[in-house]
């Protein structure tokens, strides 16, 4: 049976340290996942581009986003997503 207090209850007992960790960890494993997405469509908008503008272009945006997986990995948060 559905109960709308369900996950609170499911939390119960569960520090703040606990819950922030397992916050942090998911939200970074979404981003680091947005962002390999982000690099395929650039991969594959560079294997059709018609000039070296456009090919430095899209090499330039797969190597930021590359360096944003690899703050993510070392546990920062990119500058672009500060509030």
């Amino acid at each position: 049976m559905f109960e709308p207090d369900s996950a609170r209850h499911s939390v119960r007992g569960t520090s703040d340290a606990a819950m922030s960790g397992t916050v942090g960890s998911g939200v970074r494993d979404f981003l680091m996942r947005g962002s390999q997405k982000v690099i395929a469509h650039y991969e594959r908008l560079l294997s059709t581009a018609k000039s070296e503008q456009e090919r430095q272009l899209y090499q330039a945006r797969i190597e930021r986003e590359q360096r944003v997986i690899d703050d993510l990995r070392h546990g920062a948060f990119p500058d672009r997503l500060a509030a």
